[in-house]
């Protein structure tokens, strides 16, 4: 949820925030006036039931001829109390329900609108030229026997998929490049369980308007997770966590499969592994102090651009508009690479700063240093941030970009010595030329 104090004294700021994501401005004043009901009715409740307990000591030194008409008397007031309770624990829902429909207060700047509304920031590397026909990474993946998609269809059904052979093992060297650049910065690594309880995910915000995208274990109630952010963001519900004096920020780097149903895509990307209902990511996740959470936001997508310079990879950087950014995020950056047999950027990585609104609904908060008096401030919630740091995504935009004309790929150099040492994919079957001599 977003911070009462927030929406209390500056509504027309957290109004502002719901027209640009495309959401009604009534939900503004909804929410607040359900604050107000709540409050009053929890007031209500809470005078009531001081009256029966300073009633009940009055009942109790009462002489023993009075006693039958207090005792009437303290049970209609214990009716009352009851009612009370009652209307405040339905105020209290109906609160909970309206505030839940406000959305993470975006951050100045954030271009309003929808997904095509974002800011290109800016393009970095040179789009590849071919002087041969490109093959889509499919038919590249089919020629290396990198890819199954036929298989995968048999085994699980639509938008699933082997890699096998050299395609699995590019996905688990893209993987451990990422999982040491995320060391080197000082991620601790994380295996996460990739099922999580009703609460966990509800408050990381996945259950709101796309819960449909998400799978649900009806006989267990627990939620298969689209991303480890959302085990990450649980890992520290309900702590009150030491993030120091200086840079003493939490960085994770979770390692994971996830799962999407893919609802509403019917049509879309259906060839290849562009748009998938399981795939394997190595997701950055970072407490941090609400003073950190922009320039810890910058640094993640610094990581982010290293690895795909590194990579060789064309790429953009967009600013993602407001009505675009999920209920959780302030601001979001995603980074698009160039795909040459589509023509157009496709994202690969999505970055995004949730400000305190993830750590509110789980309950994650730190103390502050003292104050220069030396009084002990109270404690407050933390900043959250997220950021992909590899995925198998990946793979459609390296395979396409670095392919040769006899349907080799080229291993950028970087990951050699994750494949064995490996500069050169080639088909199954290839057989080098005559004058190259044996291999």
């Amino acid at each position: 949820m977003i911070d009462l104090a927030l929406l209390r004294d500056e509504p027309e700021l957290v109004r502002r925030s719901q027209i640009a994501r495309g959401n009604a401005p009534e939900t503004v004043d909804t929410a607040l006036e359900a604050d107000r009901s709540r409050r009053s009715a929890l007031s209500a409740f809470e005078e009531l039931r001081a009256e029966q307990n300073a009633f009940g000591k009055t009942v109790a030194k009462a002489p023993k001829d009075e006693k039958a008409a207090l005792v009437a008397q303290a049970k209609q007031l214990a009716d009352r109390v009851k009612q009370a309770q009652q209307a405040a624990g339905a105020a209290a829902e109906a609160a909970a329900s309206a505030l839940d429909r406000i959305e993470n207060v975006i951050i100045d700047g954030v271009p309003a609108g929808g997904e095509a509304d974002f800011v290109e920031l800016r393009r970095v590397g040179d789009v590849p030229a071919f002087d041969f026909e490109p093959r889509d990474h499919l038919e590249l993946g089919e020629l290396l026997g990198a890819i199954d998609m036929e298989r995968g269809a048999k085994v699980s059904g639509a938008r699933f998929y082997f890699l096998k052979g050299i395609g699995a093992r590019l996905e688990i060297a893209l993987m451990n490049l990422a999982l040491d650049k995320a060391l080197q910065n000082g991620f601790t690594p994380m295996i996460v369980p990739t099922l999580v309880r009703p609460e966990i995910m509800q408050g990381t915000g996945f259950l709101g308007e796309h819960a449909d995208e998400v799978y649900h274990l009806d006989k267990d109630d627990l939620y298969l997770v689209g991303t480890s952010e959302v085990p990450l963001a649980g890992y520290h519900k309900d702590e009150i966590l030491d993030l120091g004096d200086g840079d003493g920020a939490l960085r994770y780097a979770g390692w994971s499969t996830c799962y999407r149903s893919e609802a509403g895509s019917h049509g879309k990307d259906t060839r290849g592994i562009i748009r998938v209902h399981q795939f394997n990511k190595l997701e950055m996740f970072v407490y941090t102090t609400p003073g950190e959470a922009e320039a810890e936001h910058d640094r993640l997508v610094a990581l982010q651009e290293e690895m795909l310079t590194a990579l060789g990879l064309a790429y953009r950087v967009i600013d993602v508009a407001a009505g675009d950014l999920g209920s959780s995020a302030a601001r979001k950056f995603d980074i698009e690479a160039w795909v040459p047999t589509q023509g157009a950027f496709r994202e690969l990585t999505s970055t995004s700063n949730c400000t305190t609104y993830q750590a509110r609904r789980l309950d994650v908060r730190y103390r502050p240093a003292s104050d220069a008096a030396g009084e002990t401030v109270k404690t407050t919630n933390v900043a959250t941030l997220n950021g992909t740091l590899a995925t198998t995504r990946w793979i459609v935009a390296l395979l396409e970009t670095h392919q040769q004309a006899d349907g080799s790929v080229t291993v950028p150099e970087v990951l050699r010595p994750y494949l064995g040492g490996i500069d050169v994919l080639r088909p199954l079957g290839w057989t080098p030329p005559a004058d190259e001599g044996e291999a």
